[in-house]
């Protein structure tokens, strides 16, 4: 009765996947030492870890054979949209972009680009090729723009390599930096922008959910959802003779201190001070639960819609 969870097993991704995961107070237990492909979660012994790609994590929940996983945005939209995501990480950021040739000087806009195609189509009676491992979301961007006249070359290799080998003229990809789109002769377009990508915590609605899977569920994403809350607020306290005058300053329903976002602190703080109240002490706020989970409860209708 496991709860399967997909995570990276290799690269940046997975160092970045375990660094949250320990932050959050769940670090993974990797069974088989460092190159093993099965682990656990501490303090969540019903869930079952399963190291995989990231681009097989994506087809796992695509087809229901995981029941949460951590993938790239990118991924997730280019296995046709199946996983439902419900936490945006805050890693792994990267862009999938449209790159030309920098030495097309005259191209700048995907606008520009439809002409080039044309004249491409006249002059030979080919389309204008586009490499890329993002066929699903070229496509989709291309047609928003109103361009017809290309064709995708599936990329196996370094995509970004494509016009320099004569295979492509253009490349959809993902970048973080642009610097090896760059060091490779292209530019990415004015209006090139596909996706702005980061590590998500994204789940199956097709997999074999029951109560107990939900349960399961619900328990870690509070954990994760309180984490990212408390590292979004602090803690203030103040002597309790003096909590009237301080709730005059600060609204809150805690006698003696409040739960306040981080970034208004110091503006806080200057005001009890203002108002006579002291010492007011900050602390972190490793944890806020709260009574709901906006994530599980869009698990749980998610899964409910699937069985209705």
């Amino acid at each position: 009765m496991s709860l399967i969870l997909a995570l990276p097993s290799k690269g940046r991704l997975k160092e970045q996947t375990e660094a949250w995961l320990a932050d959050c107070g769940a670090p993974l237990k990797v069974s088989g030492g460092t190159r093993g492909y099965q682990a656990a979660l501490t303090g969540f012994p019903g869930v079952e870890v399963r190291l995989v790609s990231a681009g097989d994590i994506a087809a796992a929940l695509a087809a229901g054979e995981a029941h949460l996983g951590v993938t790239g945005e990118d991924l997730l939209a280019e296995s046709g949209g199946a996983a439902l995501p419900l936490l945006a990480l805050g890693y792994g950021r990267a862009d999938l972009v449209v790159a030309a040739p920098r030495s097309w000087i005259d191209v700048e806009t995907m606008a520009d680009i439809d002409d080039v195609a044309h004249d491409i189509l006249a002059r030979s009676g080919r389309r204008l090729r586009v490499a890329t491992k993002y066929a699903v979301q070229a496509r989709a961007f291309f047609a928003a723009h109103g361009l017809a006249d290309y064709r995708i070359v599936e990329s196996g290799g370094a995509t970004e390599g494509a016009p320099a080998a004569g295979a492509a003229e253009l490349v959809v990809d993902i970048t973080t930096t642009g610097a090896t789109l760059a060091a490779n002769g292209l530019k990415v377009l004015a209006d090139g922008l596909i996706l702005k990508s980061q590590a998500r915590l994204a789940a199956a609605p097709t997999a074999d959910w029951n109560d107990t899977r939900l349960a399961i569920a619900r328990g870690l994403l509070g954990v994760f959802e309180a984490r990212a809350r408390g590292k979004a607020a602090a803690t203030l306290a103040w002597p309790p003779a003096q909590d009237s005058t301080a709730r005059s300053v600060v609204d809150t329903a805690r006698p003696g201190g409040a739960l306040v976002p981080r970034d208004e602190v110091f503006a806080l703080t200057q005001a009890l001070a203002a108002a006579g109240v002291g010492p007011v002490v900050v602390g972190e706020a490793a944890y806020v639960f709260e009574a709901e989970s906006p994530a599980a409860d869009q698990l749980d209708s998610a899964v409910a819609k699937r069985k209705s």
